[in-house]
């Protein structure tokens, strides 16, 4: 930077690029809530430009600047994120491994979670460093080179990445775009004015650039706000997961008979003030006929996951004593884990252990959907669940009439579904004592319905899974523990407690917890939550002799507004706002540039090919300004028109040009190249006149179509050229 006007114009460029590069990195706020990302990307803002102005005070370091900027950014990261890492201020090798980590790491470890992240270090890291490289090589590509469109593009980058992690979504989109728009603009214009010789931006320049500008900020609004099909925004986080060390896993459904040979050994103990029906270990929702097992999908549990709207709020201590890894107890909703970090997959509400920590303890806050009995027996099932209706393996011939049987014949609602629970529950008994049953396949299942009619919670729930999915009902199994009835104090669950259920998906409920044993109930005549409310609906049930279809909601009958094809009127102006947005950038991206590619072809021409092409270039300039053209006017004629209409300053350089041309038409010998390079320094003469008229004759002169098709020329005298040569 010099001093003077260039240098507060370089100052201000230099702020410009570096306001973009933080704006784009506030744009991951939503994956890590604000404040945990606006003080390390404004600490690296602020240490970067510091760095631009020491080493502009001290020339001997301008060599050096990017490794002075990287340096000094780190450094701030350390003390501002990783200062704890530190003894007394000076960072220390942790401090660096963490640095390492956050770059190496980070990124992933915040795909495998829930948002909003836990804003801890080796998380958040990645997004400063993101800031800091794209801050350092815009101040780079504007400093070294004069490039202010492309020292925008490593904060366009950043931005870009953000919307990739987490597609702002309508009126936020808009307001990031706005808030990129300004600091762009000033790059544009203080660079520009810098970069220019008459002081005053380009217009093909800025008119390259503010579409680009532009385009991010509605791509992050249509991606974030319009959604044509009806689907959640793609998002990076989609295609990843925590891993697991699935050698560990073992399945809590084999060990039911075992845990109630031996009733009294305490498996954790929990405190709440209100009571707690029971907790699930695990969900299985895969049968190939002989094993269950989980489509576990968990992530890393970051600060809060969402509930439903309206739902009721629970809160429970837990102590684990002796459970297998990586299973912990939980509910179907949970809304916050504080204690420790597990792993939990959002679609069940399994919690798994991260790591080995002996007896764990925490605090466990869930969710519980709001609903009653009536509600609840006229409501219709969610075929679409995950895992609700998923395969069976070979189903044996016997097994499949009896489910018709099962449920009278009735189709899939959740009426259907407590018939079949009552079914099982009058019709087969749970077994007690010793020598209990075993085993939940296909086997074990068609000689528990069809031969003994006794067995554990382990082969009603089993029964139950896949006798509803053959009628259509989705239903899902679960392991884990009863609860209790009792409301406040401290309560110990033990091997005796352990219970299978089945769950059956339901359409704005969620999974509803059924008890087809009845051994859940044991615990006292209170049931809270939903199982209570399902408990009470199957009272409502009528005998299997007064059974009517439910009337089911109908269908919404199709909008009176609804296009021939079946697309609606929201769905038609989704479309139409897409077509007319994407032609409007496409207008003001294609005609610029368009000219530009024409104006860049002329110029490679040589000879007498290259004096027309100036010609032709300086014609069609002053036809997109306005000035008046006809067939038959010499180059005479139009720079008297172009006088008249913008100045003497384009009326001398247009009557020289008419002389070169007159003497590469007309004089017999051959052109030399010198002749079009003397062609077109008139027309740069031209284009800088054309600069001091107001920015709305530029503007339009920029993105104009009608000065892209050239005019039909017929072969004239003197002034003039051939018909074709029309096209140059």
């Amino acid at each position: 930077m010099t001093g003077g006007d260039s240098g507060v114009l370089n100052r201000l460029a230099v702020a410009g690029v570096l306001g973009a590069a933080g704006v784009a990195g506030v744009m991951f706020a939503p994956v890590f809530g604000l404040p945990a990302v606006l003080l390390p990307v404004l600490v690296v803002v602020l240490v970067v430009y510091g760095c631009v102005e020491l080493c502009e005070r001290f020339p001997v370091l301008g060599a050096f600047r990017p490794a002075v900027a990287l340096f000094g950014g780190v450094l701030g990261l350390i003390e501002s994120v990783l200062f704890p890492t530190t003894i007394v201020g000076l960072p220390t090798g942790e401090s660096i491994s963490g640095i390492v980590k956050g770059l190496t790491e980070g990124w992933q470890l915040t795909l495998q979670s829930t948002w909003p992240a836990r804003p801890e270090p080796e998380l958040v890291l990645f997004v400063p460093l993101a800031v800091l490289v794209a801050a350092v090589l815009g101040v780079e590509l504007l400093v070294r080179l004069n490039k202010p469109l492309f020292a925008l593009v490593p904060a366009l980058a950043v931005a870009g990445l953000a919307q990739a992690y987490h597609a702002l979504p309508g009126a936020v989109a808009a307001l990031a775009a706005l808030a990129f728009a300004v600091p762009a603009a000033l790059v544009l214009w203080a660079g520009g004015r810098t970069a220019s010789k008459s002081g005053r931006v380009s217009v093909m320049g800025a008119w390259l650039a503010l579409p680009t500008v532009v385009a991010v900020g509605v791509g992050a609004l249509v991606v974030g706000g319009l959604d044509p099909v009806g689907r959640d925004p793609y998002r990076l986080k989609d295609g990843y997961s925590a891993p697991v060390q699935r050698n560990r896993i073992s399945s809590p459904l084999n060990e039911i008979a075992s845990r109630m040979a031996d009733p009294d050994h305490e498996v954790f103990r929990y405190r709440s003030d209100r009571a707690v029906d029971r907790w699930g270990l695990v969900v299985l929702d895969r049968f190939d006929g002989a094993n269950w097992s989980s489509d576990v999908r968990p992530r890393r549990l970051g600060v809060r996951l969402d509930g439903p709207t309206g739902g009721a709020r629970r809160d429970a201590e837990v102590w684990v004593d002796d459970l297998p890894a990586p299973w912990l107890p939980s509910q179907a909703i949970p809304t916050g884990v504080q204690g420790i970090s597990p792993l939990v997959d959002q679609d069940t509400g399994t919690l798994l252990l991260d790591g080995d920590v002996e007896r764990p303890h925490y605090q466990l806050s869930w969710a519980v959907p709001q609903t009653d009995p009536d509600a609840l027996l006229g409501a219709a099932v969610d075929t679409k669940a995950r895992g609700g209706l998923g395969d069976l393996g070979a189903v044996p011939p016997d097994i499949a009439e009896l489910a018709g049987r099962a449920v009278q014949g009735l189709r899939p609602s959740f009426q259907s579904a407590l018939v079949l629970d009552r079914f099982l529950s009058t019709n087969y008994q749970a077994e007690v004592g010793k020598d209990l049953p075993t085993g939940h396949g296909w086997p074990q299942l068609r000689h528990f319905l069809t031969k003994s009619k006794r067995g554990t919670s382990e082969q009603f729930a089993a029964a139950y899974v896949v006798l509803a999915r053959l009628n259509g009902i989705p239903a899902r199994l679960v392991v884990g523990f009863r609860g209790s009835s009792q409301d406040g104090g401290e309560h110990v669950v033990r091997n005796g407690d352990v219970l299978a259920w089945p769950e059956v998906a339901v359409e704005g409920v969620g999974w509803v917890p059924l008890d087809p044993t009845g051994s859940a109930a044991a615990a006292g005549p209170a049931r809270p939550d939903l199982a209570g409310v399902a408990a009470k609906a199957r009272e409502q049930l009528p005998t299997d002799s007064e059974l009517r279809p439910p009337k089911l909601p109908d269908p919404p009958p199709p909008a009176a507004d609804s296009a021939a094809g079946g697309v609606t009127w929201p769905r038609a102006g989704v479309i139409a706002s897409l077509v007319v947005g994407g032609s409007l950038v496409l207008w003001l991206v294609g005609v610029p540039s368009a000219k530009a590619v024409r104006a860049r072809r002329r110029r490679r021409r040589g000879g007498a090919d290259g004096v027309i092409g100036a010609w032709a270039e300086a014609r069609d300039r002053l036809r997109a300004h306005g000035v008046p053209y006809r067939v038959g006017m010499t180059t005479r004629d139009l720079a008297e028109s172009a006088g008249e209409v913008t100045g003497e300053r384009t009326r001398l350089p247009m009557v020289r040009l008419a002389q070169v041309l007159d003497m590469a038409l007309w004089s017999g010998m051959p052109t030399a190249d010198s002749a079009a390079s003397r062609a077109w320094d008139e027309v740069t003469v031209v284009r800088g006149a054309l600069r001091s008229r107001g920015w709305r004759s530029r503007v339009w002169a920029a993105v104009e179509v009608r000065s892209l098709v050239p005019p039909r020329e017929e072969s004239r005298g003197r002034g003039g050229w051939r018909r074709s040569d029309a096209g140059a």
